[in-house]
């Protein structure tokens, strides 16, 4: 016995999943759901909450459940001074799990999903709230 609205989510949460894959070069779903997660996270916590949320409501279900996942509204927007800052906290979050990567292939992937999914006023919304070095990692197309 299947649930329509459940299945509906799941099943875009797979699409979502296989388009990072392909932009990695990958077949491993699971590097792309961590992808998805270390870049959802580490965005929201650099976001004021009012554009967090503005963010997580375009965003289907289950995937806003992984974006709210560990949130802690009181502690945002996070002061991330540059680039590689903001690269080295994706980096670590597959070292802890032994992986290594291209952090910057990482959140290139899975932003040129968002910005496909996304409504383009929400994209230029996030961007504005970024600070320049790490908004132009997300303007940058993977080669």
């Amino acid at each position: 016995m299947s649930f329509a609205p459940i299945e509906r989510t799941v099943q875009k949460t797979y699409s979502w999943l296989k388009d990072i894959e392909e932009e990695l070069g990958t077949d491993n779903r699971h590097r792309a759901y961590h992808a998805l997660r270390s870049v959802l996270h580490h965005l929201r916590d650099r976001l004021t909450v009012e554009e967090s949320a503005d963010f997580a409501a375009e965003l289907p279900t289950l995937i806003r459940g992984i974006y709210y996942e560990g949130w802690q509204p009181s502690k945002v927007p996070m002061k991330i001074r540059s680039k590689e800052e903001f690269l080295e906290l994706i980096k670590q979050d597959f070292v802890k799990e032994g992986e290594e990567v291209n952090p910057e292939e990482i959140v290139k992937a899975v932003f040129n999903v968002i910005k496909r999914r996304i409504a383009d006023g929400e994209i230029k919304d996030i961007l504005s709230e970024l600070p320049k070095h790490i908004r132009e990692i997300f303007e940058q197309e993977i080669c």
